[in-house]
């Protein structure tokens, strides 16, 4: 029977240098709706749909393709969004047009209010699926 704790040396002189995230599939009961949701709010467009995927490209090299599970139930998953800061206002402000609800913590316990984490803004809102999404204009400080 394998070790059920396996643990993984820590070889910096093995990584890769480079290594990008390029895509990742966010599950959605419509992919269409959601893809759109979240583009409306960043100031996205929705690419055309690419196999089963509807992709929104975040500008950066990296897509959310969204993959339709209808008669599933969707788990819950975070994404976190660095945004410009001068376009953060602009997305609570969508948020707030389209009546989304957005809050200061990921537990969502201060509703209509941002927080001020490592010197810049940041809110959380749920998509249509369930999703915890975050707009941040400063990256977290990382130990």
């Amino acid at each position: 029977m394998p070790d059920e704790q396996q643990h993984y040396p820590h070889a910096p002189e093995l990584s890769t240098p480079g290594v990008q995230l390029n895509h990742t599939a966010v599950y959605a009961s419509d992919r269409q709706l959601s893809a759109e949701f979240l583009a409306v709010v960043l100031g996205l467009e929705v690419g055309a749909p690419f196999g089963p995927f509807v992709p929104v490209d975040l500008g950066n090299g990296v897509t959310l393709d969204y993959y339709e599970k209808r008669n599933e139930p969707i788990q819950s998953q975070h994404y976190a969004f660095l945004v410009p800061d001068d376009q953060f206002d602009g997305m609570v402000t969508r948020l707030e047009a389209i009546g989304v609800t957005y809050y200061a913590d990921p537990h969502h316990t201060e509703p209509a209010q941002i927080n001020r984490l490592f010197g810049g803004r940041g809110a959380y809102f749920t998509d249509p699926d369930g999703h915890n999404m975050e707009i941040i204009t400063r990256p977290y400080a990382r130990p």
